[in-house]
């Protein structure tokens, strides 16, 4: 990965995009940009789930995708895929694109005081372990390493931010 686009998909905060940016750009040691690009979440609602389909998304970006770059998408909307109740992010395995939520990393969403650094350090943990998947990466059995599986923020906050040994090696760094 060379270049990597941020995308909006709905309207993220900027803030958070400006936090992600320079950490994905540092974890993969690529260029990083806000690419010219907006994703409207909207068609991939689904009303019986009050939840937005994750990979719909990644389709969009996809569609809108140029060659060369991987894209990553920033939102606020709450995802899934059928088989999950909800996810975190989602990403084309070795392939361009990839989709973050911020939606669940949110103290508030779990009835608890706000906490904006908790919530930057979990939207980078989330955007650097999507990318790793678009890098080709697979979940990491080391705990400490940002592609650990995080099936809830408990284990999103018990990981570290950075690529384990292991997987800085798989890809070529």
């Amino acid at each position: 990965m060379k270049h990597i686009g941020l995308v909006a998909v709905g309207n993220p905060s900027r803030a958070l995009l400006d936090v992600i940016r320079p950490a994905v750009a540092h974890a993969f040691g690529a260029e990083c940009r806000e690419a010219p690009l907006h994703i409207d979440p909207r068609p991939m609602y689904h009303a019986e789930r009050n939840q937005y389909h994750s990979t719909e998304l990644l389709q969009a970006l996809l569609n809108a995708a140029g060659t060369g770059s991987a894209l990553l998408g920033v939102t606020d909307v709450d995802l899934f895929i059928p088989i999950l109740t909800f996810v975190f992010g989602e990403a084309q395995l070795g392939g361009s694109v990839a989709v973050i939520s911020y939606h669940r990393l949110h103290q508030e969403f779990y009835g608890l005081p706000a906490d904006d650094n908790l919530l930057r350090d979990r939207a980078v943990k989330e955007a650097i372990h999507e990318l790793g998947h678009v890098a080709g990466l697979t979940h990491c059995e080391d705990y400490d390493c940002v592609m650990a599986a995080s099936h809830s923020v408990e284990w999103l906050d018990l990981k570290g931010r950075t690529l384990c040994e292991h997987c800085r090696r798989a890809i070529g760094e």
